[in-house]
């Protein structure tokens, strides 16, 4: 009889290589974010990605990330990758599940996390940790006793051939 392999990936591994290749749907073409929910008994519940709403075309829509006129940039039209998974959800409710997210929250995302039970971030990168959003989000979800870690690397190379 053989054993078993000793080589497979992690639950962590797993669900934050589902979120990233999930942000690949992305067509930002500065910031791709991924996000994957997952139950307490490791089920993955929904996925999504930023980008613009349903009807909202991504030809007719803006991509730039500044300019004098604000309605001219991505801002006032992209939905986070994490709030698009909450969206994108149609069981029942979300309590106790886990995120898994790229990148880490914004303050808004925190609201939406916070709101729908989500107990848990496992975050890849914290790039804007220190800014006003990224600090209004931690204080909302340390207040809110939303335990959140950051994913840790194995620079295990995974390659998908499709």
């Amino acid at each position: 009889m053989s054993e078993k392999r000793a080589d497979y990936i992690s639950w962590d591994e797993y669900f934050m290589g589902v979120a990233m290749l999930s942000g690949m749907r992305s067509k930002d073409p500065s910031t791709q974010v991924g996000a994957c929910i997952v139950s307490a008994d490791n089920k993955i519940l929904s996925m999504g990605y930023n980008g613009f709403p349903r009807g909202c075309s991504d030809d007719e829509f803006p991509w730039n990330r500044d300019g004098d006129d604000p309605t001219r940039n991505k801002y006032f039209y992209s939905t986070h990758s994490e709030l698009n998974a909450i969206l994108n959800y149609r069981g029942g409710s979300l309590e106790g599940a886990k995120l898994y997210v790229s990148l880490f929250p914004c303050n808004e995302c925190a609201k939406a996390i916070i709101q729908c039970g989500i107990k848990t971030i496992v975050y890849d990168c914290d790039k804007y940790d220190g800014t006003p959003s990224v600090i209004a989000s931690k204080r909302m979800l340390d207040a809110a006793g939303v335990r959140y870690y950051q994913y840790t690397r194995t620079n295990r190379k995974i390659v998908l051939e499709v």
